[in-house]
């Protein structure tokens, strides 16, 4: 029962977390759709840009476009508001593919390395992480490996505190390698089953910051052989496409294992999910949708499409 609730409570917070997505991709649909509209070449360029314009991206859009084409061709999309059915049945389509959850095997040591650039909410996602993974029994430890950025530290200590779990950390620009040997050290001995490891989130660096979270990987493949068992990457929906090229740049480099997407509940380009699911297709893990410790959940692609929809039989 207290699930059910949690559950309910999460969805409503989705649902209004949408509502900017909602507006400016749905607001525009229904617009077109209105009243028996006759479906020709001038709604589909219409169609066309309001998906644009919600940063679904061109490959969704374009498909979408082709395969409503075909059904009209064969007779068997003969009212325009079908169209927003097949835009619906899309989306679930889509990130459906893009739904999964991390395999964690109980009593083993997981070691999870949280990339991205600085300001995506990196270090929230961090404390609400292991809040969850808590939460699930988990033993977890922080590492701060971001040793450039002193308030990424703090923050992070403020973090461990509210949840609750214990932080490696040293001096301010230290070699983050060692406080990834720390951490793993201290959780071989038996002070952790899971450690979440925070880096550094310089891109205008690039070549160093790429060059260091190798080195690091490295580090964590000899101390635990097999990790990190999951590289995960944040990004801030708001930054629409430039969280596209982000999750490119980072995965040709050092290799994706799962995104978590932030701040869905500040943005009305929530329609980036659809595109960083086609272009991407790395499992989208994680949604933040607000500042409190319980606002990063799992992602549910029926959740999301019928919060953003307005649907309530999930």
């Amino acid at each position: 029962m207290a699930i059910e609730t949690d559950n309910r409570w999460f969805f409503n917070k989705l649902k209004k977390g949408l509502e900017k997505t909602k507006k400016l991709l749905l607001t525009n649909v229904d617009d077109l759709v209105l009243g028996e509209k006759k479906i020709d070449q001038q709604l589909f360029d219409e169609l066309e840009e309001a998906l644009i314009m919600a940063d679904v991206g061109p490959v969704f859009t374009h498909d979408l476009i082709d395969k409503m084409k075909e059904q009209v061709k064969r007779k068997e999309l003969d009212s325009a508001s079908l169209l927003k059915k097949l835009l619906r049945d899309s989306m679930v389509d889509i990130l459906a593919r893009s739904e999964s959850q991390t395999n964690m095997v109980k009593g083993k040591l997981f070691v999870i390395m949280v990339v991205g650039v600085n300001g995506t909410g990196k270090t929230t996602t961090i404390g609400k992480l292991a809040n969850n993974l808590k939460q699930d029994g988990r033993n977890v430890m922080i590492a701060a490996a971001d040793t450039f950025r002193a308030a990424a530290i703090e923050q992070l200590e403020v973090w461990c505190r509210r949840v609750g779990v214990p932080m490696i950390r040293q001096q301010m620009d230290s070699d983050p390698a060692a406080v990834v040997f720390d951490a793993l050290s201290a959780a071989k001995a038996g002070r952790a089953d899971t450690v979440i490891i925070d880096t550094a989130g310089r891109l205008h660096t690039k070549t160093n910051l790429m060059e260091e979270l190798k080195k690091m990987k490295r580090i964590m493949a000899r101390e635990v052989p097999g990790s990190p068992h999951e590289t995960l990457l944040v990004l801030d929906a708001t930054t629409g496409q430039n969280a596209v090229n982000q999750a490119k740049i980072f995965s040709d480099e050092i290799g994706v294992t799962g995104l978590a997407l932030t701040k869905l509940d500040a943005t009305a380009k929530g329609g980036v999910i659809v595109r960083i699911a086609m272009e991407l297709k790395i499992p989208i893990r994680y949604i933040g949708i607000g500042e409190g410790i319980d606002d990063l959940r799992e992602f549910k692609s029926r959740d999301f499409v019928n919060a953003l929809f307005d649907d309530n039989n999930h």
